[in-house]
């Protein structure tokens, strides 16, 4: 029988006690490390494990690229449990390289013990690293893919509570615009924002700029844009803490004050509301 099938037969055929031996030299060598290492991750990601080593059991008698493919079919299994382990991305990827290497050490052991030839175990070893670095690359993908999720969702907690519509009285209420508004709070603005503003019972809104770092001119045209879509819907708006330097940046941006209700404070704006 072909010495590469043999292995990949008994990998496949042995995969979970294999897996049990790995999980214990892993835990071994991450112990004589650190005696206080919490070994429950190690435990709880065993079974995993002995997935994978049937997989790349498996893999060993396919080409490569079918090899990757069921690989890769395999990861996006158990992606969600890849995320759940995020708790340190650089000590999760240490933890694979060790295992890595634990394996393929132990991979050599079996080979030796079915008396497989010095050219079919380099021939092992070299489908095994490649399917290793697929897994290292996946293992990536799904950690960036994690981390680019995690930031627009605090982005949008973030836009959420810096640009909280705020009722002051009946039909009145404040928008403040804190810190520098650039496309992206502009487009949170525009999508989340205004499309809740005409079920409010609100008639007058105050756009308060007092709080407002930084604004470039495009921005300011897509902020003034809301000014016209509401007064469409009925909605009064009003514009406050404009100061001298957003003036030049809307001024530049070819908008016409003329057409706006602008105050110098909140304060002044709820007067002018009160007098009619």
């Amino acid at each position: 029988m072909n010495e590469i099938l043999t292995v990949s037969e008994y990998l496949v055929k042995n995969a979970e006690t294999i897996g049990e031996e790995l999980t214990k030299r892993v835990v071994a060598e991450a112990q004589s490390m650190d005696e206080n290492i919490n070994i429950e991750p190690y435990i709880t990601t065993k079974k995993r494990n002995q997935e994978l080593i049937s997989i790349l059991g498996a893999a060993l008698n396919k080409p490569k690229n079918i090899a990757e493919e069921e690989l890769a079919h395999w990861i996006n299994e158990v992606r969600s449990d890849e995320i759940a382990n995020f708790s340190s991305f650089s000590a999760h990827i240490a933890t694979t390289v060790k295992s890595r290497t634990i394996f393929l050490e132990y991979l050599n052991e079996i080979c030796l013990s079915l008396h497989v030839t010095s050219e079919s175990i380099v021939s092992i070893n070299s489908q095994i690293s490649y399917l290793f670095d697929v897994w290292m690359v996946n293992k990536m993908h799904v950690y960036e893919d994690h981390r680019e999720q995690m930031i627009i969702e605090h982005q949008r907690a973030i836009n959420d509570l810096s640009a909280p519509i705020v009722p002051i009285q009946h039909g009145v209420a404040v928008l403040p615009l804190v810190g520098s508004i650039d496309y992206i709070r502009v487009q949170h603005l525009l999508t989340y924002v205004l499309p809740t503003i005409p079920d409010m019972d609100i008639d007058f809104l105050i756009i308060d700029f007092s709080g407002i770092l930084t604004i470039d001119e495009e921005i300011a045209q897509h902020i003034f844009t809301i000014h016209n879509v509401l007064e469409l819907l009925g909605i009064h708006v009003l514009f406050t803490g404009i100061r001298p330097n957003l003036s030049m940046v809307i001024v530049k941006a070819g908008i016409d004050f003329s057409s706006f209700q602008t105050f110098g404070s909140v304060k002044q704006a709820i007067e002018s509301i009160n007098n009619k």
